[in-house]
């Protein structure tokens, strides 16, 4: 008499997953199950996204992944941005990852101008990025050297998550280089300490976990590399952001340009 397998072999008859391994080849999950499935998976999307304060889709994958991006915060300071720096904005360069959806953002603006730096490798593109990309608009570089462009080729740069992946070696050095090309200002968003970011690939392609410093650390720091805060762009800012009843997701600091 043939003994009955045991549950260890049925499950490495099975590939070793219970559930996989319970339906007949020849059946078929039931349509109920399926539009359950369905609908349960529309639900959560949808709580989310409503969640997330009326953000795309992909800034409510990443709340649901449990990670930030302060790239993706940008989109919703931008109204404030314009409210501080007005006709500043006309020449703006944004340093980032994610870099096209900001410049194609940007460059939906009347009478405003945009190039992106990606200090990372893009990862896959649409097609409008690889038009971005093949015009020169945005453009791949590491910030932890000098700029391709002269002194104040910009009247505004923003820089969103890339300064929280350098360490302060680099950091010394990247920062004046920012603000060298810049002759309006420069705004940095930077993330909160505690925040979570997403982890996945996240040491392939930035080479080192985020480093989530405080406001009180940013503003030694300023004053270290001799950048100045400029507080009446910083007030306008918090007053339009104020008027909206935004409060912004990540730090938002606003320096003034080098002097030299």
């Amino acid at each position: 008499m043939s003994r009955r397998p045991t549950t260890a072999r049925r499950l490495a008859d099975t590939g070793g997953i219970p559930f996989v391994g319970s339906f007949h080849p020849k059946s078929r999950p039931s349509p109920l199950l399926s539009l359950g499935l369905v609908v349960g998976a529309l639900l959560i999307i949808g709580y989310v996204y409503h969640g997330s304060g009326g953000r795309s889709p992909a800034d409510a994958f990443s709340k649901l992944e449990g990670g930030m991006s302060c790239t993706a915060e940008l989109h919703r300071a931008l109204p404030g941005l314009k409210k501080a720096y007005g006709d500043n904005m006309q020449k703006v360069l944004h340093v980032g990852p994610d870099t096209c959806s900001v410049v194609s953002k940007l460059l939906k603006e009347e009478d405003t101008e945009a190039w992106g730096i990606e200090p990372y490798d893009l990862d896959e593109t649409d097609s409008n990025c690889k038009h971005l990309v093949h015009n020169g608009i945005v453009r791949v570089a590491d910030i932890k050297f000098p700029l391709p462009y002269r002194s104040k080729s910009f009247s505004l740069v923003i820089v969103s998550d890339a300064v929280d992946y350098l360490s302060p070696r680099y950091l010394n050095k990247t920062l004046p280089e920012l603000a060298r090309v810049a002759s309006d200002g420069l705004v940095i968003l930077s993330g909160y300490p505690g925040q979570q970011r997403v982890k996945v690939a996240e040491l392939s392609k930035f080479g080192r976990p985020a480093k989530l410093r405080s406001s009180s650390w940013w503003i030694r720091f300023f004053i270290q590399t001799s950048l100045e805060e400029n507080e009446a762009a910083t007030k306008k800012f918090e007053q339009a952001a104020a008027k909206r009843s935004y409060k912004p997701a990540c730090q938002v600091f606003h320096l003034k340009p080098l002097l030299r």
